[in-house]
C-alpha cells in the first residue's frame, strides 16, 4: 500500500483510489489483490498523483482528476469502480469507446435513504416541519389538521434497492405499495408493479409519490406539469433520486397553486441550491442538501462491493456487481 511518493513504482497492475479508505479497509483491498499495487491519492493534487491515475488499470472513485484521465489519450484504464450509485456525471460514451468497464456502488444506500424518505413523509404528514418552524419563533400554533400515513397508497418510482427497502417499511404502515420499473417485473413488498407508460395512472392513485430514479436520457424531466396535474391535491412528492428527473419550474408551480400538498427534496437540478431560489421559502417543502445517503457505514458497505468486484475482476477479467449498462445508463 502507498499514499504519495509512489511515482517510480507505477506500472500496469496498479489500483488507484481517489477516495480515502482507512488503513484497515486499504489492507483489505490489498489482500484481495496480492498481485496489484494499491495507491491512495485522495487529497493530493500533484503531478505524482496525476501520474498514478494516468497509469492506473483500476480506479476506485470519480472526481475531476479522474475525468481528465478518462479524456487523456494515453491512459491505461480498464475498469472504473464508482463509489457512488449514480453515473450521470460520468462520460459514459467516452468510457464505452475506450472499452473501459464501469461499475457502481449501488446497494450501499437503502437503509439510510429509506429512513430519510420516511422522515420526510412523516414530518410532512404530521406537520412536524411546521412545528419546528413555530418552535424557532416561540409560536404556539397547533395545526388545524394533520394526516396519517397508515393505510394510504404510496408509489415508488424506481424499484431498485432503495425503492424495495422503502416498500418494505411502507408495508409496516399497512400501506398499499405501487411500483414503477423499466421491466414491470414484480418484486417483494410491492402490491403491484407497472411500467413507466402507466405512470400517470399510478400517480392518480397515490397519496405519496417517491422518486428513486437515476438520471438518464429517458428519465430527464419525467416529472413535469402533466404528472403533477395527475396527482391528488393531497399528495406528497418526495425526490431522493436525481434532481434532473424533475422539471423544477413545474414542481414549484404545482406547490404554489396547491396541485399537490407538499414535497420532500434532497436532490435538485442545480446544486448547491442558490440562496435566492423560491424552493427555500415554500412552507410546504422540506429540503435537505443531497445528504440522504450520508452514513458512517457508507465506506464499509462500499468496500464490500469493491472487494467482491476486485476478486471477480482478477479471476474473470471483469467485475460481477453493478456493471453499468451503456443503453439504460445505470
Amino acid at each position: 500500500m502507498a499514499k504519495y511518493g509512489f511515482a517510480k513504482e507505477l506500472s500496469m497492475g496498479t489500483i488507484v483510489s481517489v477516495h480515502s479508505f482507512n488503513q484497515k479497509q486499504a489492507a483489505a483491498i490489498q489482500e484481495a489483490c496480492p498481485g496489484y499495487r494499491y495507491v491512495d491519492v485522495s487529497g493530493f493534487e500533484t503531478e505524482e498523483a496525476r501520474a498514478a491515475l494516468k497509469n492506473a488499470e483500476i480506479i476506485l472513485g470519480f472526481n475531476r482528476d479522474v475525468l481528465k484521465i478518462i479524456y487523456a489519450d494515453d491512459n491505461q484504464l480498464r475498469w472504473l469502480q464508482n463509489l457512488g450509485a449514480g453515473v450521470d456525471q460520468i462520460p459514459l460514451e467516452r468510457l464505452q469507446s475506450l472499452g473501459v468497464m464501469l461499475s457502481t456502488a449501488s446497494g450501499v444506500h437503502p437503509n439510510a435513504i429509506s429512513e430519510s424518505i420516511f422522515a420526510m413523509l412523516l414530518s410532512l404528514t404530521r406537520k412536524v416541519h411546521a412545528a419546528i418552524r413555530n418552535q424557532q419563533t416561540q409560536t404556539w400554533k397547533p395545526s388545524k389538521e394533520t394526516g396519517e400515513a397508515h393505510g394510504k397508497t404510496i408509489s415508488i418510482i424506481g424499484a431498485g434497492a432503495i425503492g424495495t427497502e422503502t416498500a418494505k417499511i411502507a408495508q409496516a404502515f399497512g400501506m398499499r405499495v405501487l411500483g414503477i420499473r423499466r421491466t414491470g417485473e414484480s418484486a417483494q413488498w410491492f402490491d403491484a408493479m407497472h411500467t413507466v407508460d402507466r405512470l400517470n395512472e399510478v400517480l392518480a392513485q397515490s397519496d405519496y409519490v417517491v422518486n428513486c430514479l437515476p438520471l438518464t436520457n429517458e428519465t430527464r424531466h419525467l416529472f413535469g406539469g402533466e404528472q403533477f396535474a395527475a396527482m391528488k391535491t393531497s399528495s406528497i412528492y418526495i425526490n431522493i433520486g436525481r434532481g434532473g428527473t424533475t422539471d423544477t419550474a413545474a414542481l414549484i408551480d404545482a406547490l404554489q397553486q396547491g396541485r399537490i400538498a407538499g414535497a420532500g427534496l434532497d436532490v435538485f437540478e442545480q446544486e448547491p441550491l442558490p440562496k435566492e431560489h423560491p424552493l427555500w421559502k415554500l412552507e410546504n417543502v422540506i429540503l435537505t442538501p443531497h445528504e440522504t445517503g450520508n452514513t458512517p457505514y457508507y465506506m464499509d458497505r462500499a468496500l464490500t462491493i469493491v472487494i467482491e468486484n476486485l476478486k471477480h475482476y482478477i479471476s474473470n477479467g471483469k467485475p460481477c456487481r453493478n456493471m453499468v449498462n451503456w443503453q439504460t445508463q445505470y
